[in-house]
């Protein structure tokens, strides 16, 4: 099911909490705030936030940063069908909960067309688990 993040219903299980306090603290370094993401509660569990400019070599195409708890941070492009997005990057690194600067470095390096900062394939960052398994995850970046 995707959601918005204003408007859970019922009471929401702790990880997605976790993960609404995450993405605001993500969304807040990239200046664009929780309006700009919606989350889908089925396994794995994802995001979207949708950004509000193209990059170089994608022109006419808006682009979105995509979070999920396998792979993390990715990069893709809208396309013009309505179809899925294309990934074009991957963060990458050892957690799916990387630091807001980092995902603002990698958003900067897209822009840049700096082909340095990223991976073309899906990083096997963690398998999806549970959500009491995610809360944890989430929960460790607030004591790292």
């Amino acid at each position: 099911m995707t959601a918005s993040l204003h408007t859970p219903t019922g009471h929401p299980h702790p990880a997605f909490t976790a993960l609404q306090t995450y993405l605001a603290d993500v969304t807040t370094a990239l200046g664009v705030g929780l309006e700009s993401c919606t989350v889908d509660h089925d396994s794995p569990v994802s995001a979207y936030v949708a950004l509000d400019e193209h990059l170089p070599g994608y022109p006419g195409r808006d682009v979105a940063l995509l979070w999920d708890e396998v792979h993390g941070w990715a990069a893709a492009i809208e396309t013009h069908s309505g179809e899925d997005l294309i990934v074009i990057r991957y963060l990458g690194g050892t957690t799916v909960t990387s630091v807001p600067g980092d995902i603002t470095r990698f958003l900067t390096a897209l822009r840049e067309d700096d082909h340095h900062l990223g991976r073309l394939d899906p990083p096997p960052i963690r398998a999806a688990g549970t959500l009491a398994e995610l809360q944890a995850v989430l929960a460790e970046r607030r004591t790292a």
